[in-house]
């Protein structure tokens, strides 16, 4: 069963099932508090924000995506694949992601791929179909079913602060990688997307900072 994180009542409700299942979440749960839930717009705008702003600061990615956005207003799939890419770089986006924006607009173009259909498939399957998307990382994927299609079990498992925070909350010596971040998560499917928004929250208690610090996807 697929489980969706739309609102706040549906993420409270899964973090108690959570800290219940598993006895090492409860006093992450007590530093952390309830965490709020996070939500992005879906779909292809959803997705292009979240490419606009890899390997960026919060900062310029927001400069960048107030940019782009303003530019093609309203912002649609059809339009991106038409720009000229001199247009588009004059916005200040990269070649790399030009050709990952125009690329994915392609694909909704010719019905290959679905975006809001993955709010209903299995999380693994669904990070499956979006990384072999050329430019699509594993924490874009995650990011994307996460926050703007409320997938309730998306792991962003290369996302820097969710490993800081379960190396520590855990008592590792070291930060897990991304491939030992499988394993972990594992006793919290199929709620691990409110265990992502747990740890952001104990990250930010802990450190005094803001939880999404970036993942591990190539720079684009």
């Amino acid at each position: 069963m697929i489980l969706h994180l739309n609102t706040q009542a549906e993420l409270e409700d899964a973090i108690h099932a959570l800290v219940k299942q598993d006895p090492r979440l409860k006093p992450i749960f007590e530093i952390a508090g309830m965490p709020a839930l996070r939500r992005r717009e879906p779909g292809y705008a959803g997705l292009a924000a979240i490419i606009c702003g890899q390997q960026l600061s919060t900062a310029s990615a927001a400069a960048i995506w107030s940019r782009v956005s303003a530019a093609f207003d309203p912002f649609h799939h059809d339009t991106l694949r038409k720009a000229r890419a001199e247009r588009l770089g004059r916005l200040g986006l990269s070649a790399a992601k030009i050709k990952t924006l125009k690329a994915l607009a392609r694909e909704i173009a010719s019905e290959r791929l679905n975006l809001d259909v993955l709010a209903n498939e299995d999380a693994d399957a669904a990070h499956n179909t979006l990384t072999a998307l050329h430019g699509i990382g594993p924490w874009t994927a995650d990011v994307y079913l996460l926050f703007c299609l409320g997938h309730g079990d998306a792991w962003p498992a290369g996302d820097l602060a969710v490993q800081e925070a379960v190396k520590i909350g855990l008592g590792l010596n070291t930060r897990p990688t991304a491939k030992q971040m499988a394993p972990i998560a594992e006793p919290w499917r199929p709620l691990r997307g409110a265990a992502a928004h747990l740890w952001w929250s104990y990250y930010r208690a802990i450190k005094k900072r803001e939880g999404v610090v970036g993942g591990q996807d190539q720079r684009r």
